[in-house]
Protein backbone atom coordinates (compact mmCIF):
# COMPACT_ATOMS: atom_id res chain seq x y z
CA UNK A 1 0.00 0.00 0.00
CA UNK A 2 1.25 3.34 -0.97
CA UNK A 3 1.49 6.22 1.09
CA UNK A 4 -0.79 8.94 -0.81
CA UNK A 5 2.12 11.72 0.41
CA UNK A 6 4.40 10.86 -2.15
CA UNK A 7 1.81 11.07 -5.61
CA UNK A 8 2.07 14.40 -7.38
CA UNK A 9 -1.36 15.89 -8.87
CA UNK A 10 -0.31 13.88 -12.38
CA UNK A 11 0.05 10.65 -10.32
CA UNK A 12 -3.40 11.48 -8.47
CA UNK A 13 -4.80 12.17 -12.08
CA UNK A 14 -3.58 9.30 -13.51
CA UNK A 15 -5.19 6.93 -10.82
CA UNK A 16 -8.66 8.42 -11.43
CA UNK A 17 -8.68 7.72 -14.92
CA UNK A 18 -7.28 4.28 -14.54
CA UNK A 19 -9.92 3.35 -12.25
CA UNK A 20 -12.89 5.17 -14.46
CA UNK A 21 -13.21 7.87 -12.29
CA UNK A 22 -12.91 11.72 -13.00
CA UNK A 23 -9.13 13.18 -12.93
CA UNK A 24 -10.42 16.49 -11.35
CA UNK A 25 -10.67 14.42 -8.36
CA UNK A 26 -7.25 14.64 -8.29
CA UNK A 27 -7.40 18.31 -7.43
CA UNK A 28 -10.51 17.66 -4.64
CA UNK A 29 -7.90 14.79 -2.79
CA UNK A 30 -5.12 17.59 -2.96
CA UNK A 31 -7.34 20.47 -1.42
CA UNK A 32 -7.73 18.05 1.48
CA UNK A 33 -4.43 16.70 1.75
CA UNK A 34 -2.44 20.28 1.56
CA UNK A 35 -5.14 23.19 2.03
CA UNK A 36 -7.43 21.69 4.73
CA UNK A 37 -4.09 19.56 5.81
CA UNK A 38 -7.13 16.69 7.36
CA UNK A 39 -5.53 13.37 8.64
CA UNK A 40 -8.17 11.20 7.59
CA UNK A 41 -9.91 9.97 4.44
CA UNK A 42 -13.23 10.20 5.86
CA UNK A 43 -12.59 13.98 6.19
CA UNK A 44 -13.27 14.21 2.18
CA UNK A 45 -16.59 16.01 2.64
CA UNK A 46 -17.18 16.33 -0.72
CA UNK A 47 -15.92 13.03 -2.43
CA UNK A 48 -18.12 10.43 -2.67
CA UNK A 49 -18.18 7.63 -0.46
CA UNK A 50 -17.19 4.93 -3.22
CA UNK A 51 -14.19 7.15 -4.14
CA UNK A 52 -13.17 7.00 -0.72
CA UNK A 53 -12.97 3.41 0.06
CA UNK A 54 -11.30 3.86 -2.91
CA UNK A 55 -8.52 5.43 -1.93
CA UNK A 56 -8.36 3.80 1.52
CA UNK A 57 -7.85 0.32 -0.14
CA UNK A 58 -5.09 1.48 -2.15
CA UNK A 59 -3.41 4.06 0.18
CA UNK A 60 -2.65 5.24 3.52
CA UNK A 61 -1.98 8.48 5.26
CA UNK A 62 0.64 7.23 7.65
CA UNK A 63 2.52 10.07 9.17
CA UNK A 64 6.45 10.34 10.52
CA UNK A 65 7.00 9.96 14.49
CA UNK A 66 8.70 12.94 16.10
CA UNK A 67 11.39 11.54 18.78
CA UNK A 68 13.58 14.62 19.45
CA UNK A 69 12.70 18.67 19.38
CA UNK A 70 15.52 20.72 19.79
CA UNK A 71 14.74 24.81 20.08
CA UNK A 72 16.56 28.10 20.38
CA UNK A 73 15.60 31.80 19.22
CA UNK A 74 16.03 30.89 15.44
CA UNK A 75 16.37 27.16 14.95
CA UNK A 76 14.26 24.20 15.83
CA UNK A 77 15.50 20.82 15.29
CA UNK A 78 13.86 17.58 14.68
CA UNK A 79 14.88 14.10 14.84
CA UNK A 80 12.14 11.65 13.04
CA UNK A 81 11.48 8.18 13.06
CA UNK A 82 10.62 6.32 9.77
CA UNK A 83 7.99 3.59 9.57
CA UNK A 84 10.96 1.23 9.32
CA UNK A 85 12.70 3.01 12.64
CA UNK A 86 15.25 4.23 10.94
CA UNK A 87 15.96 7.74 11.94
CA UNK A 88 16.17 10.92 9.37
CA UNK A 89 16.63 15.21 10.57
CA UNK A 90 15.05 18.28 9.19
CA UNK A 91 16.00 22.00 10.74
CA UNK A 92 13.94 24.50 10.47
CA UNK A 93 15.71 27.63 10.09
CA UNK A 94 13.72 31.59 11.04
CA UNK A 95 15.01 34.05 8.64
CA UNK A 96 13.52 37.67 8.29
CA UNK A 97 12.29 36.84 4.70
CA UNK A 98 10.58 33.47 6.30
CA UNK A 99 10.41 29.89 7.52
CA UNK A 100 13.42 27.80 5.67
CA UNK A 101 13.48 24.08 6.15
CA UNK A 102 16.52 22.28 5.81
CA UNK A 103 15.56 18.91 4.36
CA UNK A 104 17.09 15.26 4.51
CA UNK A 105 16.58 13.45 1.46
CA UNK A 106 18.44 9.79 2.62
CA UNK A 107 19.07 7.46 5.56
CA UNK A 108 22.58 8.47 6.22
CA UNK A 109 24.58 9.41 2.80
CA UNK A 110 27.52 7.59 0.68
CA UNK A 111 29.15 10.41 -0.43
CA UNK A 112 31.81 10.46 2.70
CA UNK A 113 33.05 13.83 2.85
CA UNK A 114 35.56 13.89 5.78
CA UNK A 115 33.65 17.02 7.55
CA UNK A 116 30.59 15.92 7.45
CA UNK A 117 28.58 14.13 10.38
CA UNK A 118 26.31 12.74 8.46
CA UNK A 119 28.78 10.96 6.08
CA UNK A 120 29.82 9.25 9.10
CA UNK A 121 27.12 6.72 9.09
CA UNK A 122 26.59 5.22 5.69
CA UNK A 123 23.62 5.42 3.53
CA UNK A 124 20.58 2.60 4.68
CA UNK A 125 18.84 3.64 1.89
CA UNK A 126 16.95 6.49 -0.35
CA UNK A 127 13.69 8.57 1.32
CA UNK A 128 10.61 8.48 -0.26
CA UNK A 129 8.87 11.35 -1.71
CA UNK A 130 6.06 10.99 0.79
CA UNK A 131 9.47 10.84 3.67
CA UNK A 132 10.02 13.91 2.43
CA UNK A 133 6.75 15.66 2.15
CA UNK A 134 5.97 14.68 4.99
CA UNK A 135 8.96 16.78 6.89
CA UNK A 136 7.36 19.91 5.66
CA UNK A 137 3.81 19.13 7.14
CA UNK A 138 4.75 17.98 10.29
CA UNK A 139 6.91 20.71 11.26
CA UNK A 140 4.35 23.06 9.82
CA UNK A 141 1.70 21.54 11.86
CA UNK A 142 3.76 21.26 15.14
CA UNK A 143 5.13 24.91 15.15
CA UNK A 144 1.37 26.62 13.35
CA UNK A 145 3.92 28.13 10.88
CA UNK A 146 4.14 28.45 6.90
CA UNK A 147 7.66 27.29 5.43
CA UNK A 148 8.13 29.55 2.76
CA UNK A 149 11.34 27.93 1.88
CA UNK A 150 13.21 24.42 1.11
CA UNK A 151 16.38 23.49 1.28
CA UNK A 152 17.45 19.95 0.26
CA UNK A 153 21.21 19.96 2.63
CA UNK A 154 19.86 17.46 4.92
CA UNK A 155 20.98 14.35 5.29
CA UNK A 156 21.74 12.85 2.30
CA UNK A 157 23.12 13.39 -1.29
CA UNK A 158 19.45 14.48 -3.18
CA UNK A 159 20.91 14.05 -7.01
CA UNK A 160 21.84 10.48 -5.41
CA UNK A 161 18.12 10.04 -4.87
CA UNK A 162 17.25 11.80 -8.32
CA UNK A 163 13.56 10.24 -8.95
CA UNK A 164 12.24 10.83 -5.47
CA UNK A 165 13.64 14.21 -5.38
CA UNK A 166 12.04 15.12 -8.18
CA UNK A 167 8.77 13.71 -7.27
CA UNK A 168 9.05 15.70 -3.99
CA UNK A 169 9.68 19.10 -5.69
CA UNK A 170 6.52 18.21 -8.29
CA UNK A 171 4.37 17.86 -5.10
CA UNK A 172 5.53 20.52 -2.73
CA UNK A 173 5.76 22.93 -5.92
CA UNK A 174 2.35 22.54 -7.24
CA UNK A 175 -0.27 25.79 -6.71
CA UNK A 176 -2.71 23.15 -5.63
CA UNK A 177 -0.31 21.62 -3.10
CA UNK A 178 2.33 23.04 -0.76
CA UNK A 179 2.87 25.80 -2.91
CA UNK A 180 6.34 26.48 -2.57
CA UNK A 181 7.51 29.03 -5.12
CA UNK A 182 10.56 27.06 -7.31
CA UNK A 183 12.88 30.06 -6.75
CA UNK A 184 12.15 29.18 -2.79
CA UNK A 185 13.60 25.79 -3.21
CA UNK A 186 16.93 24.50 -3.52
CA UNK A 187 18.70 21.30 -4.23
CA UNK A 188 22.79 21.32 -2.91
CA UNK A 189 25.29 18.25 -4.36
CA UNK A 190 28.67 17.66 -3.83
CA UNK A 191 28.83 17.54 -7.69
CA UNK A 192 27.09 14.44 -9.32
CA UNK A 193 27.99 15.32 -12.78
CA UNK A 194 25.72 13.37 -14.87
CA UNK A 195 22.73 13.94 -13.02
CA UNK A 196 23.39 17.67 -13.32
CA UNK A 197 23.01 17.32 -16.79
CA UNK A 198 20.23 15.83 -16.49
CA UNK A 199 18.92 17.96 -13.95
CA UNK A 200 19.12 21.05 -16.09
CA UNK A 201 16.74 18.99 -18.79
CA UNK A 202 13.88 19.41 -16.86
CA UNK A 203 13.27 23.15 -17.07
CA UNK A 204 12.44 22.91 -13.37
CA UNK A 205 13.19 26.63 -12.05
CA UNK A 206 14.83 25.76 -8.65
CA UNK A 207 18.14 26.24 -7.31
CA UNK A 208 21.43 24.83 -7.32
CA UNK A 209 24.21 24.95 -5.31
CA UNK A 210 26.85 22.75 -5.31
CA UNK A 211 29.35 21.86 -2.77
CA UNK A 212 32.61 23.08 -3.57
CA UNK A 213 34.67 23.28 -0.23
CA UNK A 214 37.67 23.81 -1.95
CA UNK A 215 39.92 25.95 -4.69
CA UNK A 216 41.80 22.75 -5.88
CA UNK A 217 41.72 18.79 -6.65
CA UNK A 218 44.55 18.02 -3.85
CA UNK A 219 43.06 19.88 -1.11
CA UNK A 220 39.24 18.66 -2.67
CA UNK A 221 40.13 15.25 -2.73
CA UNK A 222 41.37 15.01 0.73
CA UNK A 223 37.99 16.54 2.17
CA UNK A 224 35.49 15.15 -0.48
CA UNK A 225 35.58 11.54 -2.18
CA UNK A 226 33.33 12.01 -4.61
CA UNK A 227 36.46 14.34 -6.16
CA UNK A 228 38.56 11.49 -6.88
CA UNK A 229 35.47 10.87 -9.43
CA UNK A 230 34.28 14.10 -10.51
CA UNK A 231 37.50 16.87 -10.48
CA UNK A 232 36.88 20.74 -10.12
CA UNK A 233 37.35 21.12 -13.64
CA UNK A 234 34.34 18.90 -14.61
CA UNK A 235 32.22 20.39 -12.06
CA UNK A 236 33.03 23.83 -13.33
CA UNK A 237 32.56 22.32 -16.85
CA UNK A 238 28.91 21.24 -16.37
CA UNK A 239 27.97 24.43 -14.65
CA UNK A 240 28.92 26.72 -17.29
CA UNK A 241 26.96 24.18 -19.63
CA UNK A 242 24.11 24.53 -16.45
CA UNK A 243 24.09 28.54 -16.70
CA UNK A 244 23.96 28.23 -20.75
CA UNK A 245 21.11 25.78 -20.77
CA UNK A 246 18.59 27.40 -17.33
CA UNK A 247 20.27 31.19 -17.87
CA UNK A 248 19.94 30.74 -13.73
CA UNK A 249 22.87 31.99 -11.32
CA UNK A 250 24.25 28.49 -8.89
CA UNK A 251 25.63 29.31 -5.58
CA UNK A 252 28.91 27.55 -4.77
CA UNK A 253 28.85 26.57 -0.94
CA UNK A 254 32.21 26.83 1.09
CA UNK A 255 32.52 25.52 4.79
CA UNK A 256 35.19 27.55 6.26
CA UNK A 257 37.50 24.67 8.08
CA UNK A 258 40.42 26.74 10.47
CA UNK A 259 43.89 26.26 8.83
CA UNK A 260 42.32 23.47 6.64
CA UNK A 261 41.06 25.74 3.38
CA UNK A 262 40.36 29.36 4.98
CA UNK A 263 43.86 30.35 3.91
CA UNK A 264 44.57 33.57 1.89
CA UNK A 265 45.51 31.84 -0.92
CA UNK A 266 42.84 29.61 -1.12
CA UNK A 267 40.67 32.61 -1.54
CA UNK A 268 42.59 33.57 -4.11
CA UNK A 269 42.58 30.37 -5.96
CA UNK A 270 38.68 30.60 -5.48
CA UNK A 271 38.43 33.80 -7.03
CA UNK A 272 40.47 32.73 -10.27
CA UNK A 273 38.54 29.16 -10.53
CA UNK A 274 35.09 31.39 -10.18
CA UNK A 275 35.63 34.54 -12.73
CA UNK A 276 33.31 35.30 -15.17
CA UNK A 277 30.84 32.46 -13.92
CA UNK A 278 27.67 33.67 -12.99
CA UNK A 279 27.42 32.52 -9.24
CA UNK A 280 27.85 33.48 -5.77
CA UNK A 281 29.79 31.46 -3.17
CA UNK A 282 28.35 31.32 0.43
CA UNK A 283 30.97 31.40 3.22
CA UNK A 284 29.82 29.01 5.95
CA UNK A 285 30.84 28.56 9.53
CA UNK A 286 31.70 25.20 10.44
CA UNK A 287 29.19 23.42 13.03
CA UNK A 288 31.92 21.85 15.05
CA UNK A 289 30.98 18.27 16.35
CA UNK A 290 32.30 15.99 18.98
CA UNK A 291 33.49 13.17 16.23
CA UNK A 292 35.26 15.30 13.60
CA UNK A 293 38.70 17.01 14.23
CA UNK A 294 38.07 20.25 12.13
CA UNK A 295 37.55 23.59 13.56
CA UNK A 296 35.61 26.60 12.55
CA UNK A 297 37.57 29.30 11.35
CA UNK A 298 37.97 32.55 12.66
CA UNK A 299 35.44 35.47 12.26
CA UNK A 300 38.66 37.32 11.23
CA UNK A 301 39.53 34.94 8.76
CA UNK A 302 36.36 34.81 7.14
CA UNK A 303 36.34 38.33 6.70
CA UNK A 304 39.33 38.55 4.83
CA UNK A 305 38.91 35.65 3.17
CA UNK A 306 35.34 37.42 1.86
CA UNK A 307 37.24 40.08 1.48
CA UNK A 308 40.00 38.51 -1.37
CA UNK A 309 36.86 37.11 -3.09
CA UNK A 310 34.96 40.61 -2.71
CA UNK A 311 37.68 42.70 -4.39
CA UNK A 312 37.90 40.10 -7.35
CA UNK A 313 34.22 40.77 -8.02
CA UNK A 314 32.52 37.39 -6.82
CA UNK A 315 29.65 37.92 -5.50
CA UNK A 316 29.96 36.05 -1.92
CA UNK A 317 27.62 36.07 1.64
CA UNK A 318 28.51 34.61 4.92
CA UNK A 319 25.85 32.43 5.78
CA UNK A 320 24.41 33.24 9.34
CA UNK A 321 24.93 30.60 12.22
CA UNK A 322 22.26 28.68 13.01
CA UNK A 323 21.59 26.31 16.03
CA UNK A 324 25.20 25.59 16.85
CA UNK A 325 24.42 25.19 20.00
CA UNK A 326 21.60 22.67 19.09
CA UNK A 327 23.80 20.01 17.45
CA UNK A 328 22.37 21.10 14.02
CA UNK A 329 25.52 19.87 12.26
CA UNK A 330 24.29 17.96 9.68
CA UNK A 331 23.31 14.44 10.53
CA UNK A 332 25.00 15.25 14.52
CA UNK A 333 21.55 14.53 16.39
CA UNK A 334 20.59 11.48 14.64
CA UNK A 335 24.26 10.26 15.25
CA UNK A 336 24.06 11.03 18.54
CA UNK A 337 20.51 9.31 18.73
CA UNK A 338 21.44 6.17 17.21
CA UNK A 339 24.71 5.87 20.29
CA UNK A 340 23.03 6.02 22.96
Amino acid sequence: MHNIYGLSLKDLEDYFIKKGEKKFKAEQVFMWLYKNRVNSFDEFSNIKKETIELLKQDFNMDKLQIIKKLEDDSTVKYLFNLSDKNKIEAVLMRHDYGNSLCVSSQVGCNMGCSFCESGRLKKVRDLKAYEMVLQILEIEEDLNLRISHVVLMGIGEPLDNYDNVMKFIDIINSNKGINIGSRHITISTCGLVPKIKEFMKTDKQVNLAISLHASNDELRSKLMKINKVYKISDIIEVIKEYIKVTNRRVTFEYIMLKDVNDKVENAIELANLLKGINCYVNLIPYNETSHIEYKKSSKEQIMKFYDILKKNNINVTVRKEFGSNLKAACGQLRSLYMEE
